[in-house]
Parts: structure tokens; C-alpha cells; sequence
């Protein structure tokens, strides 16, 4: 059998921790930043982590990134 592709949007987007949670980058940080307050943009920073039921689709997206 041939290996499955992962998405390669995906890959570039998502990573998983060591315990097989997947983490994204915070939504609504790219642009018209000056409406934003500025506590939205401090708690934006870094990454957070995906609940359950969006992480079961990225993880179809990346057949081989499971821990």
C-alpha cells in the first residue's frame, strides 16, 4: 500500500504535543489589529491548544503525526 499524504496546509499549521493534543496559533491576530483591544492581543499570543472535536479533523489531515 502507498504511504498516505499529509495535508500539506496542515503541516504548516498544526503541530501535536507529546500527549497527542494538536496546537494552532491564535485566531484574529494578522491584520486590523488597531480595533483590537489590547488585551485581545496580549492573550493572543503563541499557540493554544484545539478542543477535542477540531483536533479529531486536523489529526484525519496528518495521518502520521499522532503521539
Amino acid at each position: 500500500m502507498p504511504k498516505m499524504k499529509t495535508k500539506s496546509g496542515a503541516k504548516k499549521r498544526f503541530r501535536t504535543t507529546a500527549t497527542g493534543k494538536v496546537r494552532a496559533s491564535v485566531a484574529y491576530k494578522r491584520h486590523n489589529l488597531r480595533k483590537r483591544p489590547q488585551k485581545m492581543k496580549r492573550q493572543a499570543r503563541g499557540t493554544e491548544v484545539l478542543n477535542a472535536s477540531d483536533a479529531g479533523i486536523i489529526l484525519k489531515y496528518m495521518p502520521y503525526h499522532r503521539s
